[in-house]
């Protein structure tokens, strides 16, 4: 029986063979683009060829893509574990051509890798393509029909709706029809009962689609009519986990060696054995699945965190930690102890994670011990709040419990519903988010600004000439009154202005208006709608005068030396924590200068003295150089 590492190999293998040039996975983790956090198929990082935006390199190309599905409309988070063939994290193998082969190699060479390679029963395999679409104007695929009834038998080959064999891109944009491989693993007992083609697209967990040939040959233009490609495309798709329960001849995913050593691993470190306990058995399953994805998410740069993917990442964990605590009877961090057991399994394919293994591991136990520390006391308050609601006679709780649970311990609403419904409970989500409402609306009024209408001078824009000089001759082209807690301001915008607006953290400059009669001192700078916008404690007895906008210099100097001094400091942070830290913030002002920076832990004093001194020393040759 082939092993997960022989199978993933003899993919690639195969491929290089006809001509493909095996590319290392894209981190699972998105950075460049705003659509997408996470790597939710293997065609995301080849999506700009496909568009015609980024050239292409090679035509054909192999890989197997680490992706992540749980948020968006591919959300299976509540599905992991409960069943045997849900994941967060999974591994997808394709084959690319851009612009080379088509149809004929993609089907000829799936059917040759699946039944030679890897010696599937020809009699389990049965495929689907596209049966056309009249109100599209398109056609059954018979070309691609034509092609499979020389390796199969024509009563095996079913026809797909638009939903499961026509692929779009978006949409406008790439989009064509596919051709997926099923195969039937239940029993010949089952399998005499009933046909396996009937139960081809019908959910049965037992006949799944293992591999998905998409035929990328028209563009969906706005108006939503179809015009061919210039340049075909073969984008295909098989599921790594699923194919090793058909090569292996299991019947889930976790009875395979993808994740069996991490649910021996589970096991030893809990003191229990997977199958001997279906509750046990769900949270064996979560720990399992969670810590790949929680590890690869790490790796790719993304730490837990309160925001976006961060978020995604901490919740993850956090269902996690939770299901080891309640049935698993683990009261302390654990999960970190399954690197190694990963790393063993996975880290020859992806070596990334030998080469982060210190730094996953420091920042899970982290995390584990940072919510465990709430856990208990969060857990104790809603067993008491679902108890009282039970006595009630009630079916949810109210959403001012579920949103303490939330801004008190750190319950994500979900692992809260899931916690309710182990107990056969419901919460009211509305009240949930009327919770979460107000707590916004309190933020938002303790920085409510009364602001009177501009009274416009002269029409113009303002010209800032801040870095070439600290004075200018200039005008007030408008000017208002604003009000805050109590306390009366003005804001002026000026023809040209030497000062600098806050901006990316650096606080404004300040300074003064000068006329022939007064002087009027400038008490900060902001930008609004793109705009120099000046604050001033009183308004000029002429606001038409002619003024000199002098920037108080000194206190300039030391907002620039603060600002280099941040750059400094995140080289050096770099340097000694590693190049996981990133910038999450700063504060710069002429007295100090606040860097926020992502790291799994607290940095010991000896730490902050190694910053300390590189930064000084930096700081020191650069005036020696001067």
């Amino acid at each position: 029986m082939m092993t997960s590492k022989e199978i993933r190999k003899s993919f690639l293998d195969f491929f290089q063979s006809k001509g493909h040039k095996i590319v290392p996975s894209a981190p699972m983790v998105v950075k460049d683009d705003p659509t997408l956090m996470f790597t939710n198929a293997g065609m995301n990082q080849f999506k700009n060829i496909i568009l015609g935006n980024d050239p292409i390199v090679y035509s054909r190309v192999a890989d197997s893509q680490k992706c992540l599905r749980v948020s968006g409309k591919h959300n299976d988070l509540e599905e992991v574990g409960h069943d045997t063939y849900h994941h967060t994290m999974f591994e997808m193998l394709g084959n690319w051509s851009f612009g080379d082969y088509f149809k004929a190699e993609a089907i000829g060479w799936a059917w040759e890798y699946l039944t030679e390679v890897l010696k599937l029963d020809k009699d389990r395999l049965y495929v689907t393509v596209f049966e056309g679409a009249e109100a599209e104007g398109l056609s059954r695929d018979d070309e691609a029909a034509s092609i499979w009834e020389k390796y199969i038998a024509k009563d095996r080959i079913i026809n797909g709706n638009k939903h499961d064999n026509f692929w779009e891109m978006g949409d406008t944009g790439p989009c064509g029809p596919c051709s997926e491989i099923h195969i039937d693993l239940r029993c010949d007992e089952e399998r005499a009962k009933v046909n396996g083609r009937d139960l081809v697209n019908k959910d049965n967990p037992q006949v799944i689609e293992i591999w998905n040939n998409v035929f990328m040959q028209y563009n969906r233009m706005a108006d939503g009519h179809l015009e061919p490609l210039p340049k075909k495309v073969i984008d295909t798709g098989m599921g790594f986990e699923r194919l090793c329960v058909a090569v292996q001849g299991k019947h889930s995913n976790y009875d395979t060696d993808v994740f069996q050593p991490l649910l021996k691993a589970v096991g030893s470190i809990c003191g229990c054995e997977y199958g001997k306990d279906a509750k046990t058995d769900v949270a064996m399953r979560v720990v399992a699945d969670h810590i790949r994805t929680i590890a690869f998410a790490i790796t790719d740069g993304q730490l837990p965190s309160n925001a976006k993917a961060g978020y995604v990442i901490r919740r993850i964990l956090r269902r996690a930690v939770r299901y080891g605590y309640t049935f698993l009877g683990r009261k302390e961090a654990f999960m970190y102890k399954l690197i190694p057991a990963l790393i063993a399994n996975m880290g020859e394919a992806y070596p990334e994670l030998i080469a982060q293994q210190e730094l996953i591991t420091k920042v899970i136990k982290e995390e584990e011990d940072s919510f465990l520390r709430t856990l208990e006391t969060g857990i104790r308050l809603l067993d008491k709040v679902m108890a009282d609601a039970k006595k009630a006679g009630k079916t949810e709780i109210s959403g001012v419990d579920a949103f303490t649970l939330y801004d008190t311990f750190g319950f994500p609403l979900d692992l809260t519903q899931l916690i309710l419904k182990e107990n056969a409970l419901g919460v009211d989500i509305e009240g949930f988010n009327a919770e979460m409402q107000k707590q916004k609306d309190r933020a938002r009024n303790a920085a409510a600004v009364e602001t009177g209408d501009w009274v416009v001078l002269a029409e113009g824009e303002t010209e800032f000439v801040g870095y070439d000089v600290t004075s200018a001759e200039t005008s007030i082209l408008r000017y208002r009154k604003v009000s805050q807690k109590g306390k009366d301001q003005y804001q002026v915008v000026l023809s040209v202005t030497p000062f600098y607006a806050e901006m990316g953290g650096q606080v404004g400059d300040t300074g003064v208006l000068e006329s022939a009669n007064e002087k009027i001192e400038v008490i900060d700078t902001k930008k609004e709608n793109n705009l120099p916008v000046h604050i001033i404690k009183k308004l000029p007895e002429n606001p038409a005068s002619k003024f000199t906008a002098k920037v108080d210099t000194e206190r300039r100097a030391a907002i620039e030396a603060n600002h280099s001094a941040t750059h400094l400091l995140q080289e050096a942070l770099r340097n000694l924590l590693g190049t996981h830290v990133e910038q999450r913030g700063s504060f710069v002002s002429p007295q100090v200068l606040r860097f926020d920076f992502s790291h799994f832990e607290k940095l010991t004093p000896e730490q902050i003295r190694t910053v300390e001194r590189a930064v000084a020393v930096v700081l020191t040759l650069k005036l020696q150089a001067a």
